[in-house]
This record gives C-alpha cells, sequence and structure tokens, in this order.
C-alpha cells in the first residue's frame, strides 16, 4: 500500500520538485500540496493522509504551528523538511510533534527512505543537526542525570551520538533488546516521548 503525502512549501519549485519525485513511485501517493501551515492543516483535515512534509518558514502560519495542530488533531506524522539546521527550532518542532527533521540536501532516495522511516514509527533527526548539536557544551546544571544508571547514561550518550540499537549494544557489549528496554525506561524516567527528544535534552538541557 503506497504512502500517502502531503507537501506542504512555499516554494512553487520546492513542492513541484518533491511531487514529481514522490509521484513516479509507487510507494508513495501525493495527496496534495500547500502554500503555508493554513492550507497544510486544511489539507490535511480532508484527506487522511500518513506523513506531512513540512516546511517551517511559511506565510500566514509556519511549519511549526501546523506541525502543533496536525499533531493534537491527529491527522498525520509530520516530517520537517527545512533549511534551518538551528537546534532551538528542533527542539520546538519536535515539541510540537514533529517526527522527524531533514535538511533539503538529500538525494531523492535518502528522502524516501526517511518518510519511510516516520511512516514505520522511527523519529528521524538529519545527521548534520546532530553534529551541530555535538558541538554545543552539555550543561550539566540543566540536564539533570540523578534520575538514571551508569549504564542508563552510558545509552543516554550513544543516543546523542546518532547511534543506532545495534550500534549502541556493540558499543556496550549488549543485546539489541536490552538496549531497547534501558531505552524505553530512559524515556520513562524523563518523561519523553522518544530518542530524538532524549538527545536534545542531553545535549542542549532542553525538553
Amino acid at each position: 500500500m503506497a504512502i500517502k503525502v502531503i507537501i506542504a512549501d512555499d516554494s512553487d519549485f520546492v513542492r513541484e520538485g518533491m511531487s514529481i519525485i514522490l509521484g513516479v513511485d509507487s510507494d508513495f501517493e501525493v495527496m496534495g500540496c500547500a502554500e503555508n501551515g493554513k492550507e497544510c492543516v486544511k489539507l490535511a483535515k480532508e484527506k487522511q493522509a500518513d506523513v506531512i512534509l513540512m516546511d517551517i518558514q511559511m506565510p500566514e502560519m509556519d511549519g511549526i504551528k501546523a506541525t502543533k495542530i496536525i499533531t493534537e488533531e491527529s491527522l498525520g506524522k509530520v516530517l520537517i523538511l527545512t533549511t534551518f539546521d538551528d537546534y532551538d527550532l528542533v527542539q520546538e518542532a519536535i515539541a510540537n510533534g514533529a517526527k522527524g527533521y531533514l535538511i533539503k540536501n538529500h538525494t531523492p532516495e535518502k528522502l524516501k527512505q526517511t518518510i519511510k522511516s516516520v511512516y514505520n514509527g522511527i523519529n528521524v533527526l538529519d545527521e548534520s543537526v546532530f553534529e551541530k548539536m555535538g558541538t554545543q557544551s552539555l550543561k550539566s546544571d540543566k540536564f539533570d542525570s540523578t534520575p538514571y544508571s551508569k549504564r542508563e547514561l552510558e545509552i543516554i550518550e550513544a543516543v546523542a551520538d546518532g547511534l543506532s540499537n545495534k550500534e549502541i549494544a556493540s558499543r556496550l557489549f549488549l543485546s539489541e533488546g536490552t538496549v531497547k528496554n534501558h531505552i524505553s525506561n530512559i524515556l520513562e524516567k524523563g518523561e519523553m516521548e522518544h530518542r530524538t527528544q532524549l538527545a536534545i535534552y542531553y545535549l542542549t538541557g532542553k525538553k
């Protein structure tokens, strides 16, 4: 079954380009395009989309506000697709329910892969964003390590490094199942929904 997609971007070129890229692939079905957040919300209410590609800076209503409405009303999973890699925007987008954050400099195949990941419940944060956030100094006064065990802190650090469960398991000599259980416990302790939010909290001290 094709993944149903809505594209929201104020650039005609971007909308048309992504529509063509996805339209020629039977794995995807483009349900419609929107020029701003307000149009996107309206379209999302009319169409039952699986994934919504959302730009941030748009007229009338920006992508962050549109993401919040779409998430609150369960109108689809939002993948932010933008030129901005500022971690404050990343944090705001995730806090408003975005399931992925991708910078507009990737190949069509990378875009398709990311859409599929978000559709399948995998939260995605662009590698360049991870790298940029990794250069920020860890503010220990904001990241509260007290609820976590030494092993959990090792796993949190590995998540912040952008490692997958398999890679964390290899680094720490654990099974993938054990890593998955640890991450579930860590998220529950920190009252967080997913690993991307955890990484941002670890690197910036912001939830």
